[in-house]
C-alpha cells in the first residue's frame, strides 16, 4: 500500500487532494492510522474552502521588496493590512496582542502564512493570500522585527 505522501495526487485550486485506498486492503494498524490521517487531512483542506471573505479582495503588496530591515521590509510587506504600528486594520489583526506570541504563534507560523497563505482562524479579516515576492530571509527579519516590538509591548 502506498505512504500517505505517495496518495497526495496533486492540487486543484489551492487545495490538496488526498486519495485514500480502500479498507479492504488495509493490512495493519499503521495502515488504517495513515487512512485516518489522510481522512481528517481531506476533511480540514475542505473546511478551508470556507465562506469567509476571499483574500483577493484585499490590497495585498507584490515584491519584490527592498528593504533591508525588518521594519523596512514590515512596512512594506506588512503594514498596509496589519498597521504601520503592528496595531491592526480593518483589513488585518495586530501583532500586538497576545494571540500572536511566541507560544502561540511560533516564528515558522510567520513564515508559513507569509510564503503559503493562511486561513483565517482567530480573527474575521478573512483568509491571508500569500505575499508574492517575498523570500524567507526577508520573511525572518520582519519576524524579528515583530518579536522585538512585541518584546517591547510585553508580549512574550
Amino acid at each position: 500500500m502506498p505512504r500517505l505522501r505517495d496518495r497526495v495526487s496533486g492540487a486543484e485550486n489551492g487545495i490538496v487532494v488526498v486519495v485514500a485506498g480502500s479498507l479492504a486492503q488495509v493490512r495493519s494498524l499503521a495502515q488504517v492510522r495513515s487512512l485516518a490521517i489522510a481522512g481528517v487531512c481531506a476533511v480540514l483542506l475542505l473546511a478551508a474552502c470556507s465562506s469567509e471573505q476571499a483574500a483577493d479582495e484585499r490590497p495585498v503588496p507584490v515584491g519584490p521588496f527592498d528593504g533591508t530591515t525588518g521594519a523596512e521590509l514590515y512596512a512594506q510587506a506588512c503594514a498596509t493590512c496589519h498597521g504601520e504600528d503592528l496595531q491592526g486594520t480593518d483589513q488585518g489583526p495586530p501583532f500586538l496582542d497576545v494571540v500572536y506570541e511566541p507560544g502561540h504563534h511560533p516564528d515558522v507560523a510567520f513564515l508559513a502564512a507569509a510564503m503559503m497563505g493562511v486561513r483565517s482562524h482567530h480573527w474575521g479579516f478573512g483568509n491571508m493570500p500569500p505575499i508574492e515576492g517575498i523570500t524567507e530571509e526577508q520573511v525572518l527579519a520582519i519576524v524579528e522585527y515583530v518579536r522585538s516590538e512585541q518584546r517591547a509591548a510585553g508580549i512574550e
